[in-house]
């Protein structure tokens, strides 16, 4: 990316973390990394718990603010930046701004390079204050990173410099940032833009598509069906190293409830019973003790669809993002219950989130329009429904209205001219989902108080978040702008600023797009409801639920005793209950009372009270562990033994929390459960265990072995804090394949690769063309993403490679074939490198 010929100690200064994301992949992490360092930065490790050193940092490279730390690096005031940053501070050499490339999308401008053409003065710096208030920037002359060109005309000398130089921008009206200013959303510059702007050229009365609303993805209800597959099947991580908590408030039945902790645990999670031990909290309402208690202690509190659309997309949300991630008020908000409200415009998903959204507020939702009703919402203001609502009085608004209302827990009054606000020619439906829940005022109204409850923990979280809020306050317009007198299409009209309510932070994450579904205003997208169960299906339930105690019941009746002696149970215990019954069914009846005093006599003195087991509080997965090699007995023995002191040891597959081994060794166990972030300890503490029936000190048993740290080139305390940062994702994303013929089989890289997240496939003679063809343009530029192929030195293997190559310069992809050593010490070192000396075609020209 840097030519060597730039400016060297450019980011001496600056101390840089980088948060992982399907936006900001491992390889990218790897790539910039390296630039960043050959221009004088350095990249920070994360800490022992796997978290981004934020007090160090003075930058922090994420291009979304969904990730754990974003309200610490808030509260802190350390920016965070979209990796394009790094290009544009490279690409001038000088450090650039923060804020025009701040991932937070409160800055709907973020990314409009503006230059202003024929526009009066004073309007001018309205426009340029507004926008850089709220993430663009100004030029004042015209260059190939300008994006918009505000304009009256395409007279100006600057759009005939941009027609005929073929620029990439946009020449806009005035108009279009006075309607984004009004609504504090960004909506879409189509109906603005020269030489034939359509609000000019079109009536507002003309029909407009109803746009799709991407924001709704997984949002639209409460209760949603599901679960869903993760997208893609790839590996879940959203819950890696999360203790996830479901209340039995819940509208799901035992086996749904199994299904999804199930998903939990397959993706390193683990489902706990204890608020206190929980990190994610999932209900259906907020109230009850629990949710008080969830709330108060800083954990992150949401619904089923919330958890739902972390294991459908795969990466952590903030439940607030969405309004319906969020547990619903059970009674509804105050002001909204004698409401009778319709709506109008809006379609396909976009209607069937504000008929929910209605309905958990508290109001009455009615699809047709009567004259009891007391609000319509619309996305346009032409309709039949609001001739009809302005013929019987009743209160019009566009949906900001209900979203903000819901957020603020309270009915907002309608003199916000926000809410009444209908550009001629968009439908509103395109900026709906973007208002997002505000924690502060949510306490105040659900779970105030709690801090003689709360450990240091919470206090911290709670301080961290109240800085971070009141910090964020300070970012975006101190107030909306309104550049033009109205919204009349009228180019002349002159520019002013307007005092109006202070614009708030909208959130919204980018989602692909969904088929709209068509048909008349009033149609619902029909939905299935999960709660519903029929008799046959509870029967079957309660059947799975004894199936358990039936199969243990039947195996314990095969079991014998060898020489007839045995523990009293089994078969042997079956036989005499039969016999007894053989003996009781053909002796003649006799007294009652002489039957009960026989069997008083005979009756067999209760067992000896069994004493339990302590709790598993660490499980271990151990590997390369000498002690039980072809000795089953002692193992059997021995992990008997380890039971009783509360020490469970589980197959690399299973959650553990620490691994144990002799050594740092490539096996396939070690390097498969080092990517789950496992305290990592010598297998002398098993043996310690053993030996003396007590657990000693864990810290004098963690593993050193300074000879491997230096052949694999990193130290294992550095390797595992990589891990916890990872969660599983360092290969995310990445396209491995593996030819058949690898030596020591495939399968053990396979569990390797997709242990650290990969999507891995075995190439063969056969394979085909697996990667889609894809041209430069396709790609909107992008530099050609690696692809990786593990093999081995065969002749039947070499003769894969020219065609893999092919196939990957055919998909815009680069291709790598490598060695499995570069598996081995990626997946060791947990650090996405890349280095020459793997590459099977330098082994080949060597």
């Amino acid at each position: 990316m840097a030519d060597e010929n730039e400016k060297p100690g450019l980011l001496d200064s600056c101390l840089v973390a980088f948060v992982q994301s399907k936006s900001l992949s491992s390889t990218l992490i790897a790539q910039l990394s390296q630039v960043v360092k050959n221009h004088g930065a350095e990249v920070l490790e994360p800490d022992r718990k796997g978290k981004m050193r934020i007090p160090q940092a003075t930058h922090i490279i994420s291009n979304t603010i969904d990730f754990d730390q974003y309200a610490e690096a808030q509260a802190m005031m350390i920016p965070v930046v979209k990796s394009d940053w790094i290009k544009a501070t490279i690409a001038r050499s000088k450090i650039a701004q923060v804020r025009p490339f701040s991932p937070d999308p409160r800055m709907i401008f973020s990314n409009v390079i503006l230059t202003c053409a024929d526009i009066p003065t004073t309007d001018k710096e309205a426009i340029a204050g507004a926008i850089m208030a709220l993430g663009g920037m100004e030029s004042k002359d015209l260059s190939r990173q300008t994006t918009h060109i505000c304009a009256l005309s395409l007279d100006h000398p600057k759009c005939a410099e941009a027609k005929k130089k073929n620029l990439k921008c946009k020449i806009v009206l005035p108009h279009w940032f006075d309607d984004c200013f009004r609504l504090g959303r960004r909506i879409d510059e189509g109906p603005y833009l020269l030489p034939n702007p359509e609000i000019l050229l079109k009536a507002p009365e003309d029909a407009v598509k109803v746009p799709a609303s991407q924001q709704l993805e997984g949002a639209v209800s409460a209760i949603p069906t599901g679960p869903y597959e993760t997208e893609g099947s790839e590996k879940l991580v959203v819950f890696a190293q999360k203790k996830v908590m479901l209340s039995w408030d819940l509208p799901i039945n035992h086996m749904l409830r199994k299904t999804i902790t199930d998903k939990i645990t397959k993706g390193d999670g683990e489902v706990v019973d204890a608020i206190e031990n929980c990190d994610m909290f999932v209900c259906q309402y907020r109230d009850g003790e629990q949710y008080i208690l969830a709330s108060q202690q800083g954990k992150d509190v949401g619904n089923l669809a919330w958890l739902y659309h972390l294991m459908v997309y795969n990466e952590w949300t903030s439940p607030f993002r969405r309004l319906l991630h969020y547990p619903t008020p059970r009674n509804g908000i105050p002001g909204f219950a004698d409401m009778r409200i319709t709506l109008s415009n809006y379609g396909g998903e976009a209607r069937l989130y504000l008929e929910n959204l209605i309905t958990a507020a508290g109001a009455t939702y009615t699809r047709s329009m009567k004259a009891e009703n007391t609000h319509l919402i619309t996305a346009r203001m032409h309709s039949e429904k609001c001739e009809a609502a302005r013929d019987w009085n009743i209160e019009i608004a566009n949906h900001l209205w209900i979203e903000e209302s819901y957020a603020a827990c309270q009915a907002l009054p309608l003199n916000n001219e926000r809410y009444r606000h209908f550009p001629p020619r968009t439908n509103l439906g395109e900026v709906i989902g973007q208002t997002f829940l505000d924690e502060p005022t949510l306490r105040a109204a659900y779970y105030p108080g709690g801090e003689e409850n709360m450990d240091a923990a919470a206090k911290k979280k709670r301080k961290v978040n109240e800085r971070a809020q009141k910090n964020a306050l300070t970012v975006g317009l101190d107030r909306d702008f309104s550049v033009m007198q109205d919204s009349s299409p009228a180019p002349a009209r002159s520019v002013r600023k307007a005092r109006a309510t202070p614009a708030v932070g909208n959130f919204v994450t980018p989602a692909k797009t969904r088929h709209v579904r068509s048909g008349k205003e009033n149609d619902t997208p029909s939905i299935m409801s999960s709660a519903s169960r029929s008799a046959k299906a509870q029967a079957l339930t309660k059947l799975q639920d004894m199936a358990p105690d039936i199969a243990l019941y039947e195996k314990e009746k095969k079991r014998a005793a060898k020489d007839g002696h045995g523990v009293w149970g089994g078969k042997r215990a079956a036989d005499q209950l039969d016999k007894e019954r053989m003996e009781r069914s053909s002796s003649p009846a006799g007294n009652a009372d002489d039957d009960v005093e026989d069997e008083q006599e005979n009756k067999r003195p209760a067992k000896r009270a069994k004493v339990s087991l302590p709790e598993v509080d660490m499980r271990v997965c151990l590997t390369g562990y000498r002690r039980w090699v072809e000795n089953k007995s002692t193992e059997e023995a021995d992990r008997r033994k380890l039971r009783s002191l509360g020490i469970q040891i589980v197959q690399e597959n299973a959650p553990c929390n620490y691994l144990a081994a002799p050594s740092m060794v490539r096996t396939m166990k070690f390097l498969r459960c080092l990517a789950k972030g496992p305290g990592v300890i010598n297998s002398s503490f098993i043996t310690a265990c053993i030996e003396t029936g007590k657990r000693p000190n864990i810290k004098d048993h963690l593993l050193v072995d300074k000879v491997n740290e230096a052949r694999f080139g990193v130290g294992i305390d550095k390797a595992v804090n990589r891990a916890r940062a990872n969660r599983g994702r360092l290969l995310w994303g990445v396209p491995i394949y593996c030819t058949a013929d690898i030596p020591n089989g495939v399968d053990a890289f396979k569990n390797i690769a997709e242990a650290n997240g990969a999507i891995f496939k075995v190439y063969r003679a056969r394979s085909g063309t697996t990667i889609k063809p894809t041209t430069v343009e396709e790609d909107d530029g992008a530099e050609p993403d690696p692809v990786y192929l593990l093999t081995g030195a065969s002749p039947a293997e070499k003769q894969l490679w020219p065609r893999f190559e092919e196939m990957a310069r055919k998909g815009h992809m680069e291709p790598r074939i490598v060695m499995a050593d570069w598996l081995l010490d990626v997946a060791m070192r947990q650090e996405l490198t890349f280095d020459p000396k793997y590459s099977m075609n330098h082994r080949a020209v060597e």
